[in-house]
């Protein structure tokens, strides 16, 4: 099953199934929403309102409370009057009669119900009183008579002995002032009681210091329930009886000392008790239409999801590839038009998959079965040769010369002559079974059910036999050839892809031996693991700091002094020990891994260069850069960023490049030396006269130095023509302005020949061997020039 197929399929299954419930949800939801606003909004319109109106209740019962509390102080002050205005009483006071005093003041006390009563002269003493100790009544009369200097009569709330009085003082005059009589009238449960008759709020009495927490003082009946709340008396709800209350808190008197309060309560739940009722008459009429509103939804859902999950039927069975059952409409809405897109697309799918399933498993050109599709019959056979373990053979054949058939006859005439060449192979050259492919380019491969090697062998015999029969086409009569490789199962391999594998091995194998045809052996992909476990050893040794930097001196002749040294790299192996440079150089090379070893090179020598000129030695070190160097555009960037951290300099570094290097590409070697030329790094030619275009390139390189290929070198003691060459190659490197540098200078002839010709420097064994790079100061430390003389047969030439 294709992916978009498989994607329309996972898409339209639940779609229908998801629509349903998005629409039952939205109008659930749309319903929900609006009425738990509503509800939302209606509570806090109840909790608002029912606020307002208890503090509004609240305020009523305090204006309630305060002329109850006047009315009787009123009441009380006429009967204080009615005593003061007493003729015997005045008589008493007139006579100075205490005991007379105190009988009169007992009895009217008795009559209009006051508990306290006492008379004061003019001056505020006591002269008489109906308590033993009057002490306290006395102090809160004359207290108030030096808050008001003017005499006037007064009533005032006050605390005597733990409980709320209320104080009554009147003036008594004959006809002048002659004292004050002070009545005191208990403030009780009667007038709570009273109180909650006219306002209907629960009233309680509360006393504390100035500052301090209240005490619940126990008169009326709701005292008691006041006691558990008492320290939480300041205005915010309280819990009594189970139901929330809002106080108010009423101040009755306060002297400084001591302050006494009424505390008005209103139940909160009663007032909100019938806005509740309204609340779940409102939530039942919610529930109902949810109920109403599900089931309608559900009821147009169904009808809209129907012929969608008809499509979602439609879209299962595109996405399990069956594209020959039509997409029909069941309804003449929207839906419709969707329908006849899923005809159309199902139509269209229906030939795009044939026509994938062409391109996918057969070769456009030839017709013939391609690599794909050779692959999965390959794989077909191979399970049902298993089962009946019986051998299948693979053929892979190669065309010899065919690029250059397209090279010079052109592409077109060489597709003609690969489908006059796939004509051939189809037709008697193989059993009535067998299955030829073509693979790619001029590669086609053959399978060749129940056949041994025996039996494959004969069959690619008559294939190359059929191909060698000259073909004509347009004119033009054309030779061709084929390598065959052979691989059989399961003999040389239990899968399609190794035996693949083995038969195209087997097939390089025979082109590059011309046997024609090659049957696979074990001993064929030797050299290839040996390539890949190099490759993998190699990145390991640069990994895990197995690589040596080893140097040879460069030496000026003229003076004996070192002026650098040549970088060469060596591998520590592990278990192999020292692996010698043509073990694995060529192979980096070959594989690219080449830039890599350059770059290790580079930063070691970098180093190596630093330790050096801190030691106070200025030296130069040479590095070989191979053809993958030089094509390399990167490699510029890589030496800038090197000279902009300041871990070396420049003029510290000669890049050598040897002359086949240049002549792979020379357009793309130039500009890269061109870039490091501009960089300020000494380029050399290395190896220079093995070459075969050194002159013509030489006079364009931007070159700083020319190296004398050793086997000229080692030679010219024994060989005038190349001691010649030598001379000739001093004189014309001089000529153009560069440092000659001999290499392979073996003997103490050679390095006096050198000298005599004016070479600038010498390097090989005479001087030293490469050396590890820890070792390279102390040889310097010791070196000195050798004395040598040139012998007389050398004077003359030289």
């Amino acid at each position: 099953m294709s992916t978009p197929t498989r994607l329309l399929a996972m898409l339209v299954r639940p779609f229908a199934r998801r629509l349903e419930l998005r629409i039952v949800a939205l109008f659930l939801g749309l319903l929900l929403l609006v009425q738990v606003a509503s509800f939302v909004a209606i509570r806090s319109g109840i909790d608002d309102n029912a606020r307002a109106r208890i503090a509004s209740e609240l305020r009523t019962g305090e204006n309630v409370l305060r002329r109850l509390l006047a009315n009787s102080a009123h009441n009380l002050a006429e009967a204080s009057k009615l005593l003061a205005s007493d003729f015997g009483f005045r008589a008493a006071i007139a006579s100075g009669d205490r005991l007379t005093l105190a009988d009169a003041l007992d009895n009217q006390a008795a009559r209009i119900g006051a508990t306290v009563a006492l008379f004061t002269d003019a001056r505020h003493r006591l002269v008489a009183s109906t308590l033993p100790d009057a002490g306290r009544v006395l102090a809160i009369v004359q207290a108030g008579f030096g808050k008001r200097p003017a005499l006037v009569d007064d009533t005032t709330v006050r605390m005597i002995d733990g409980q709320p009085f209320q104080l009554v003082t009147v003036a008594v005059r004959a006809p002048q002032l002659i004292g004050h009589v002070t009545m005191g009238f208990p403030i009780n449960a009667a007038l709570l009681h009273e109180m909650e008759e006219i306002s209907g709020l629960k009233t309680g009495l509360v006393a504390r210091a100035v500052n301090g927490d209240w005490a619940v003082l126990p008169i009326g009946e709701w005292s008691a329930t006041l006691l558990a709340v008492n320290a939480h008396l300041d205005g915010s709800d309280v819990r009594l009886g189970g139901e929330t209350n809002a106080t108010r808190v009423v101040t009755l008197a306060s002297d400084g000392a001591q302050e006494v309060s009424a505390v008005l309560l209103q139940s909160v739940d009663s007032v909100v008790a019938p806005y509740r009722r309204l609340q779940l008459m409102l939530l039942a009429i919610t529930v109902l239409g949810a109920l109403v509103s599900g089931a309608g939804s559900m009821l147009t859902a169904r009808n809209i999801t129907r012929p969608i999950k008809a499509l979602s039927l439609s879209a299962e069975r595109l996405g399990a590839g069956d594209y020959a059952t039509p997409v029909e409409a069941s309804s003449q809405d929207e839906v419709s038009e969707l329908a006849r897109s899923f005809e159309a697309m199902r139509r269209s799918m229906q030939q795009r998959d044939a026509q994938i399933s062409r391109l996918a498993y057969w070769d456009a050109l030839t017709g013939l079965p391609n690599r794909a599709r050779f692959r999965e019959l390959l794989g077909e056979r191979l399970a049902q040769s298993g089962a009946d373990a019986r051998p299948c053979a693979v053929l892979m054949l190669d065309l010899d010369r065919f690029k250059h058939v397209n090279d010079v006859l052109g592409h077109a005439f060489g597709d003609r002559l690969l489908r006059q060449i796939a004509e051939r192979l189809s037709g008697d050259v193989l059993r009535e079974d067998d299955v030829v492919a073509r693979l790619g380019g001029d590669e086609f491969a053959a399978l060749l059910p129940q056949a041994d090697a025996d039996t494959a062998c004969a069959v690619a015999a008559r294939m190359r036999r059929t191909l060698e029969q000259p073909m004509t086409l347009d004119d033009h009569t054309v030779d061709v050839s084929a390598g065959v490789g052979v691989a059989v199962f399961p003999e040389h391999g239990a899968d399609a892809d190794t035996l693949i594998g083995h038969a195209e091995m087997a097939m390089y194998a025979a082109k590059s031996g011309q046997t024609g045809v090659c049957v696979y052996a074990p001993r064929l992909d030797t050299a290839s693991q040996e390539s890949l476990s190099l490759l993998t050893e190699l990145r390991m040794a640069v990994d895990h700091d197995q690589l040596r930097l080893y140097l040879q001196p460069k030496i000026e002749l003229r003076s004996g002094r070192v002026l650098g040294a040549e970088a060469l790299v060596r591998w520590q192996h592990p278990q192999r020990g020292m692996v010698s440079p043509m073990r694995f150089i060529p192979f980096a090379e070959q594989t690219g891994f080449i830039r890599v070893l350059t770059g290790w090179m580079i930063d070691r020598c970098s180093a190596r260069c630093r330790e050096l000129s801190a030691e106070g030695l200025d030296l130069k070190f040479a590095i070989n850069l191979s053809t993958r160097d030089l094509l390399d555009q990167d490699l510029p960037a890589k030496l800038e960023r090197q000279f902009a951290r300041g871990s070396v300099s420049p003029r510290s570094l000669c890049m050598e490049i040897t002359e086949s290097a240049i002549m792979d590409d020379p357009q793309r070697a130039m500009q890269t030396l061109q870039r490091l030329h501009g960089m300020g790094l000494r380029l050399s030619i290395d190896d220079f006269g093995t070459g075969y275009s050194s002159l013509a390139y030489l006079k364009r390189l931007p070159l700083h130095e020319l190296k004398i290929d050793k086997s000229f070198v080692m030679a010219m003691e024994t060989d005038r023509a190349d001691l010649k060459i030598v001379r000739s190659t001093i004189d014309l490197a001089h000529n153009l302005g560069l440092t000659v540098v001999a290499e392979g200078v073996e003997t103490e002839q050679a390095w006096a020949l050198l000298g005599a010709m004016q070479c600038d420097e010498a390097q090989g064994y005479f001087m030293a061997k490469p050396m590890p790079e820890e070792d390279f100061a102390s040889w310097m430390a010791h070196w000195a020039q050798p004395a040598t003389r040139l012998r007389t047969e050398f004077g003359a030439f030289v």
